[in-house]
């Protein structure tokens, strides 16, 4: 198995939840997916006077470009490292976008949260969307940068280590775990941790553990802000007690958060 991440940036991800992945696919295929994504923001990137809203969001992408950008053979080598060789599903679309304008309007959409993994009583319904304690369905959170982002330009704010304070408040409600607005409001009694910003060049992505709480914030810059945030699905469920072979680092920053 080729790999791609040295132990101390799997020890990261294990110890601080995420790890950063520099040059995961070239700038000349970001800018083939920016094109697509300006063009259904019905923005003129070169009028901001059309530029009047905090945030656009776009929906699901399975376009060339975006196939790309998810699918390098970096990315897939990484994925065997932190999740178990071939024990995830390739993404086959890109999305949500949520493109963040510069603007003196403040976005409604920059609390802390954990990306919810299943369906509730009501699939419809992302408020009801569920975490337990193995992280089904879900294997990580993925923040693809397609273009350039300083610490203005709306990077995602990253909370570091907080998937182990997640981890523990979510084992005792079992495999039923917690929606995402009850999770939500457990994040509020957790621990203030560090914070990291999602910055860096077109063409880096953070993987992040699944538990990670994250959160938006206004565009402070000059230059729109292009993001996808797909999850990486699980194709089998992940182990955290009496696995007969090594336990991956997706499973050992769980089972270090419950205390195992």
């Amino acid at each position: 198995m080729q790999e791609i991440l040295t132990i101390n940036q799997i020890q990261q991800f294990i110890y601080q939840g995420f790890v950063r992945v520099d040059n995961a696919f070239s700038s000349e295929v970001a800018q083939e997916a920016r094109n697509i994504l300006w063009r259904d923001t019905g923005c003129n990137p070169n009028d901001k006077q059309t530029w009047t809203k905090p945030v656009i969001r776009l929906g699901m992408y399975n376009h060339e470009p975006f196939l790309k950008a998810a699918n390098t053979n970096i990315l897939h080598a990484i994925f065997n490292q932190l999740v178990g060789q071939g024990n995830w599903i390739p993404c086959m679309s890109m999305g949500t976008f949520p493109v963040r304008f510069p603007s003196s309007e403040k976005p409604d959409d920059t609390g802390w949260h954990v990306d919810a993994g299943f369906p509730g009583n009501d699939p419809a319904n992302f408020f009801e969307w569920r975490i337990n304690v193995k992280s089904k369905g879900r294997a990580l959170l993925m923040l693809f940068l397609f273009s350039d982002v300083s610490e203005k330009d709306a990077p995602t704010r990253i909370r570091v280590s907080s998937h182990l304070e997640v981890a523990k408040a979510l084992e005792p409600f079992g495999e039923q775990g917690l929606s995402f607005m009850e999770l939500a409001e457990k994040l509020a009694r957790i621990p203030q941790k560090e914070e990291v910003l999602a910055i860096g060049r077109a063409g880096t992505v953070y993987l992040c553990h699944p538990f990670v709480a994250h959160a938006a914030q206004a565009h402070q810059g000059i230059n729109p802000r292009f993001l996808a945030q797909p999850p990486l699905l699980l194709k089998n469920d992940l182990v955290i007690e009496n696995k007969e072979e090594a336990y991956t680092p997706i499973e050992e920053a769980i089972r270090l958060g419950i205390n195992r």
